[in-house]
């Protein structure tokens, strides 16, 4: 029997619905959430993205805006472009689109905006505060893939589930917000001996490793929960492909994340929800 869908475009939509409802309650009462992004402008892939992210976060009733970094544009203009964001207070989520041009130093960027508007959750603060079980923002593609697993009603608890992936953006935060839900996580990645045979445990398997159908699904445990958190471009392919061979995994799977559709429209519904949360803060503060 071939595995259910974790239909995370679905669910986005679902998500994106309740969120413009309370934009709307917020915009009843002067205030108007709004994310701010800096963007490579040389980045097609980058752009195109933001551009994603702008569109849905309007269609909600939120105001949008993007700072280009060019290839001449100075470290000195993103920070003092960074520090003016957070000075202002009608700017309440902030999104450096990773990666910036090769000459700006990104972890200094990152260092410099304040952890109440990072609406990514990759700043060194955000994760230090998921580290330590502390309220911040959490990651936004890791989040996604949270409220995926609990809207469809599957219970991490107790659970063996390995992660395969170590980025501090994805693999690494996947694994503590598991650890959260009481799963018992290993974190593996390209160079781990004997991959195959720790997928093979899983109960839950996270592909975050990031290459083109990485995971077979000899290696999927039948029953198991397949997450492919991977977006590759291939030769010669219509479309993206995760990091596991869907056919292959579905087969064996009771459930599997699409390739689109899954889990990257869940990574933008985060990313706006924690928008409107910091707004919501600002409200109350």
């Amino acid at each position: 029997m071939a595995a259910h869908i974790l239909d995370g475009k679905a669910l986005s939509t679902e998500i994106r619905a309740r969120l413009a409802e309370r934009v709307a309650a917020l915009r009843e009462k002067g205030i108007v959430p709004r994310i701010e992004a800096i963007v490579a402008a040389q980045d097609p892939a980058s752009l195109a993205y933001v551009k994603m992210k702008r569109t849905w976060a309007e269609k909600a009733g939120m105001e949008s805006g993007s700072f280009e970094v060019h290839g001449d544009t100075h470290q000195d203009q993103i920070m003092e472009q960074i520090w003016k964001l957070n000075r202002d207070p009608s700017v309440h989520g902030v999104l450096i689109q990773h990666p910036l041009p090769s000459h700006i130093d990104e972890d200094a960027c990152l260092n410099a905006l304040d952890p109440d508007k990072d609406v990514d959750g990759i700043t060194s603060a955000s994760l230090g505060r998921l580290t330590a079980g502390l309220k911040g923002f959490r990651c936004a593609t890791p989040m996604g893939i949270m409220t995926l697993l609990d809207h469809y009603g599957i219970d991490c608890q107790g659970k063996h589930a390995v992660v395969i992936g170590r980025s501090v953006i994805l693999g690494k935060p996947a694994a503590l917000m598991l650890l959260e839900k009481n799963a018992t996580v290993t974190i593996a990645h390209s160079r781990t001996r004997n991959l195959p045979d720790l997928v093979a445990m899983a109960d839950i398997v996270v592909a975050a490793v990031g290459k083109p159908e990485f995971v077979q699904g000899s290696w999927i445990k039948h029953g198991s929960v397949v997450v492919d958190a991977g977006y590759n471009k291939v030769e010669g392919r219509n479309h993206d492909v995760g990091d596991c061979q869907y056919e292959e995994c579905a087969a064996v799977a009771s459930w599997i994340t699409p390739v689109p559709g899954g889990v990257g429209p869940m990574t933008v519904a985060s990313l706006l929800e924690n928008t409107v949360r910091a707004a919501e803060s600002a409200l109350s503060s």
